[in-house]
């Protein structure tokens, strides 16, 4: 079994949706950054962590990755031209979704008062309004990657969960009602009871 080290409101939700979609049973720390019960599984006290064995994992998108792999589920097979495309679509949301809103966060309320510039946040609003567009326009199936769920949908979901806490603009009716059927389905909902 699976030891998922993390809050609920944190890109630990990623790894626990992900373990529930490919039905993997895992305990669940509700630890927070920084934390002494977090820092005894990452010395940088980010979370999540993952917990297999004697192994422990850390960030989000590598235990997703890991986990796809091990279980061969939400993922293309490694090596293959699908795979890049995967990795491809994975690393863009990083950087056009996950990077933006977290400088956002790190602005908002992370970083001391001295040090934020809150400036920048309607410039990181607008940037991600434009990827969201980009996005949108990329999704043609049921999917981001097409017939079948993966965990770039496991991604962008959760940062499109993200901008709505954290007041961003709101996306495109067609990104907006494929969220939701996300959303909708049962690993998401059994994440959130865990609440």
């Amino acid at each position: 079994m699976y030891t998922v080290i993390g809050t609920i409101k944190s890109r630990g939700f990623r790894v626990m949706w992900m373990l529930e979609e490919i039905g993997q049973p895992f305990e669940h720390v509700p630890s927070g950054p920084r934390s002494a019960e977090t820092m005894k599984y990452n010395p940088l006290g980010k979370i999540p962590a993952l917990v297999d064995g004697d192994e422990v994992l850390t960030d989000s998108v590598a235990i997703m990755t890991y986990l796809g792999d091990k279980h061969g589920a939400l993922t293309a097979p490694a090596g293959t031209p699908a795979r890049a495309r995967q990795d491809a679509m994975m690393l863009w949301l990083i950087d056009e979704f996950d990077a933006v809103l977290w400088t956002y966060a790190k602005h908002a309320f992370v970083f001391p008062e001295d040090r934020r510039v809150p400036e920048i946040k309607d410039a990181l609003k607008a940037e991600f309004e434009r990827s969201a567009a980009v996005l949108s326009d990329r999704l043609e199936g049921p999917f981001l990657m097409g017939d079948e769920m993966t965990i770039v949908d496991i991604m962008a979901v959760h940062c499109l969960n993200w901008s709505i806490g954290a007041k961003f603009p709101r996306v495109d009716d067609k990104l907006n009602l494929w969220a939701k059927g996300l959303r909708e389905r049962p690993a998401f909902t059994a994440v959130q009871a865990r609440a």
